[in-house]
């Protein structure tokens, strides 16, 4: 069976979707300074900035590579340039890893898959650079996977609140901004059924139903510690802002696509 290959196996997301799909797939994750993968002979160091993928994939023979790569935006442009060639000349597809900033200069209305990308922060159109070079491959060679912030019951994210809760710290919440979110659980339940159904094209990867960012952290914060904290309310703007993607076109069934409420029953300490 031809494996598939996890760009950035070790961080929060890469990892999340490596232990879902190693269980199913012939799977193999890249690492880079992490220790802890030095003896597991699934995992290949790889340091974007430094090596090249030729012999990895060369090696592997991939039948799916999913970019799920952190750290230097110029480097990993320059990977992804090598991987949309070797995608082109090869059996295999892509599953690139976006996020829903590359609509973040959109404030009056959430995003759908098709709608055009524009953003207003570094971040944004770093993700747009490589959607675009991934946008320039045959149809059905290509998945384009836009996420919502995404928590895990102990991810970094979720630390980080339960420190500043602990020890009195301030947490800035944005009332204005009205988001979508999804849990890493249920997420790499989305990926592994949009890859064993051989689905391509544009999927917005987020809860169905939006909440103030405020709302959302405040109701959270209440779950996991009976108290909200001290909040700092952040207002970016005088109108409401929305940092959404919701799906039109590429809709998967009901059974894996979470509410708010689903997302925060996955992170409440019961």
């Amino acid at each position: 069976m031809r494996p598939i290959l996890i760009l950035g196996a070790s961080g929060f997301v890469g990892y999340t979707i490596y232990k879902e799909l190693a269980r199913y797939f012939n799977t193999y994750g890249t690492y880079n300074s992490s220790k802890d993968y030095v003896n597991n002979k699934l995992y290949i160091p790889y340091n974007h900035k430094k090596d090249n993928l030729e012999q990895i994939l060369n090696e592997l023979n991939p039948k799916l590579i999913i970019s799920s790569m952190r750290g230097d935006f110029n480097s990993q442009i320059e990977a992804h340039k090598y991987i949309k060639s070797y995608v082109k000349s090869h059996n295999c597809r892509i599953m690139f890893i976006s996020s829903a900033n590359v609509f973040d200069s959109f404030r009056h209305f959430p995003s759908y898959e098709y709608d055009k990308t524009l953003s207003e922060s570094i971040y944004g159109h770093f993700k747009i650079k490589i959607e675009n070079l991934i946008l320039q491959l045959p149809v059905g060679k290509f998945n384009i996977l836009r996420l919502p912030m995404i928590f895990g019951f102990n991810s970094p994210r979720i630390l980080e609140l339960d420190n500043a809760v602990n020890n009195n710290n301030t947490i800035e919440v944005f009332p204005n901004t009205i988001i979508n979110v999804n849990s890493n659980i249920r997420l790499s339940q989305q990926i592994h059924y949009i890859i064993n159904h051989k689905k391509t094209g544009i999927f917005h990867l987020g809860s169905t139903d939006l909440i103030s960012h405020y709302d959302f952290i405040k109701t959270l914060l209440i779950r996991r510690h009976k108290k909200i904290g001290i909040l700092k309310q952040v207002f970016t703007s005088n109108t409401i802002r929305y940092l959404a993607t919701l799906p039109k076109e590429n809709k998967l069934p009901n059974h894996i696509q979470p509410s708010y409420i689903d997302v925060l029953d996955d992170l409440s300490i019961s």
